[in-house]
């Protein structure tokens, strides 16, 4: 989390509506770096401390046999968004477990979007609430997920965030 009143926040460093100030725009830069989301035309647009939020737009390549988006491909935004919030406190977070309950279907052209919030943190663990909706308001899954917290600064050596 910026400790400094003065940075200038921006529409991906910055967002009053998630009731938090932004993390640094260095660590945002390396959650917000995810090659796997680049290639599902997932974009991270805010992370604070405890909150992230990214979105993508279903598109025919995220779509299953049937027509609908594939769980795959709603479960990879679900993914970068628990990456996102887990690690939003500058201490390094890996995935123990994602439990999701797929709600509604989305089709092709929804707008997804995914928010998570952080449900309880200690040292070691954390656990946090995902939740995926349309545009027009369907939620389309939930997920609670867990991490285990290595106890790591983000931050490298040399002060840069790690690869």
């Amino acid at each position: 989390m910026a400790d400094d009143p003065a940075t200038d926040s921006t529409e991906t460093a910055g967002d009053a509506a998630a009731g938090d100030d932004a993390v640094d725009p260095t660590l945002f830069g390396a959650l917000a770096a995810d090659p796997l989301a680049a290639l599902l035309g997932i974009e991270l647009e805010f992370v604070g401390a405890g909150y992230a939020r990214a979105a993508m737009t279903v598109g025919p390549r995220h779509l299953n046999a049937v027509g609908t988006a594939h769980g795959g491909a709603t479960m990879a935004l679900i993914d970068v968004v628990h990456a996102a919030v887990s690690n939003s406190h500058g201490t390094l977070a890996v995935a123990q477990d994602v439990h999701t309950e797929f709600l509604d279907a989305a089709r092709a052209g929804d707008r997804l979007v995914a928010e998570g919030v952080e449900v309880h943190r200690t040292g070691r663990t954390a656990v946090y609430r995902i939740d995926v909706s349309t545009g027009d308001g369907r939620r389309v899954a939930t997920a609670l997920a867990r991490v285990f917290r290595l106890g790591t600064s983000w931050a490298g050596p040399a002060g840069e965030p790690r690869p």
